[in-house]
């Protein structure tokens, strides 16, 4: 379609883990809206907060699972981390480097000289590695302390597991910043650095920021000035939508990535035929008509936001608009109301992605 969402972009930039794939598979649809947005001449940069791979294997990870991925379209949080680095250094300067090998490599790369002991650091960047432990974290307290330069790749609190979660980097940057008082720059999302240098490496002039987290994502696209799509294939939800803050607002929501062949308008929040949603008064919404659960779900963030946002309480007006709310998992059981839905924790298990 000419006057669809992706006719008005020339660089998708796309998160991984929920967006792309769920643990060993691709999302449905997926590996076909990437090479269907190719074909239009729409190229596809792939994003990770993720700095214990190189692109090399994150390419490798996705061409397996059916995507058309090379090694340049990924974009890696080491190598917007490495960058920011070498843009305040000179060449040659020393980097203590607490992380993986991958992101080692990334800071050679740059001109930079890898070292390992604070009297020697410059600069001290920090990325996920299940190797840090107390030696690693006593070396970057010095050195940060002392005055070094300091980048962090990402402030995931924790990463997924097989196990569940456990400590991510951002825990890692937390012992340094209690250790010494101190904030550092951060590349991975949701601070703008990581986008922006995708942005640069694909020369987009109009790119969409498309993920399925509103704190790191979302966020993340909004903090670099990006349009920004929500696919509800992964973390964030309905019931976490509707009380986000401004910053974590998409412009854009569908229930896959099926939906960049949707006209904007059809995509965005805003009133949708066959719904009618009623604000009693702040904080109270009712539903009522038929349609799309997708599409209620555009309607009732336009209201609730309308009204100021916050804590919401939602409640379906007959069989279809409850039948909505229960596939939009906002209806509690027994009862077609979900009471108390807030913002969440920003610091809440965050993905490695």
């Amino acid at each position: 379609m000419s006057d669809d969402l992706l006719s008005r972009h020339d660089v998708l930039l796309a998160d991984l883990d929920g967006t792309l794939y769920q643990g060993p598979s691709a999302v449905p649809g997926a590996v076909e809206a990437v090479r269907g947005a190719a074909e239009r001449g729409v190229r596809t940069a792939y994003v990770t907060n993720n700095a214990s791979r190189r692109p090399v294997a994150v390419a490798e990870h996705l061409a397996e699972l059916g995507f058309d991925a090379r090694t340049e379209d990924v974009v890696a949080s080491s190598q917007a981390a490495a960058a920011m680095l070498a843009d305040q250094l000179p060449a040659g300067a020393r980097v203590l480097v607490v992380g993986a090998e991958a992101l080692a490599v990334e800071v050679a790369e740059r001109g930079l000289r890898v070292v390992t002991r604070a009297a020697e650091a410059d600069a001290v960047v920090q990325g996920h590695s299940p190797e840090t432990g107390w030696p690693q974290l006593a070396e970057a307290t010095v050195a940060v302390r002392a005055g070094a330069l300091w980048v962090a790749c990402n402030l995931d609190p924790t990463l997924p597991t097989e196990r569940g979660p456990l400590p991510g980097n951002g825990a890692m940057v937390g012992v340094v910043r209690v250790s010494t008082g101190r904030e550092p720059q951060v590349a991975g999302k949701p601070a703008p650095a990581l986008l922006q240098e995708a942005a640069r490496r694909t020369g987009a002039r109009r790119p969409l920021m498309i993920g399925d987290r509103l704190d790191t994502d979302i966020e993340g696209g909004r903090a670099a000035d990006m349009a920004t799509l929500l696919v509800l294939t992964g973390i964030s939800d309905a019931a976490e939508l509707l009380p986000a803050p401004p910053r974590h607002r998409p412009d854009y929501i569908a229930a896959d990535l099926h939906g960049l062949t949707s006209r904007p308008e059809d995509l965005a929040p805003g009133p949708r035929p066959g719904w009618e949603v009623r604000v009693p008064e702040p904080g109270e919404l009712v539903l009522a008509g038929s349609g799309e659960p997708v599409d209620a779900l555009r309607a009732l963030c336009a209201a609730h936001w309308a009204a100021g946002g916050g804590p919401v309480r939602v409640t379906g007006d007959g069989d279809a608009s409850l039948a909505a709310l229960r596939a939009l998992g906002l209806e509690a059981p027994g009862s077609a109301t979900v009471a108390g839905v807030g913002e969440q924790n920003d610091q809440t298990a965050g993905a490695h992605r």
